[in-house]
């Protein structure tokens, strides 16, 4: 599986393989494991599912950060991955993080589809 390199790429390869309403339902699940209160609907437009996720992201590692750790580790998000990023920037890293996060989530429902 070659995972994709940028946001734009991860929703084009989604609606390709008609997996876009999965990868939000996968989203959505670990959200509520992780005791997010954040709830996307199936047919979120991606432009607004990325703002919507960044603005969550910054805003845990901001105000509540051991929430956005267990985030994290539900989501299972690879820890060498977010420690390669520079956190010089929250603004930058809470997008970089997003974007981790949806390229593990696209992970986990590909291998589902692709396997199932």
């Amino acid at each position: 599986m070659q995972l994709p390199t940028t946001f734009d790429d991860l929703i084009e390869e989604a609606n390709r393989l008609d997996l876009y309403k999965r990868l939000i339902l996968q989203l959505n699940k670990d959200l509520q494991l992780a005791n997010i209160d954040l709830d996307f609907h199936e047919d979120i437009l991606p432009s607004s599912l990325k703002l919507m996720l960044h603005e969550t992201v910054y805003k845990l590692i901001q105000e509540k950060f051991t929430e956005y750790l267990n985030l994290l580790y539900i989501i299972d998000v690879p820890e060498k991955q977010v420690k390669a990023l520079d956190g010089e920037d929250i603004l930058k890293l809470s997008e970089d993080v997003s974007f981790l996060i949806l390229k593990r989530e696209w992970q986990k429902v590909w291998f589902r589809n692709k396997y199932s």
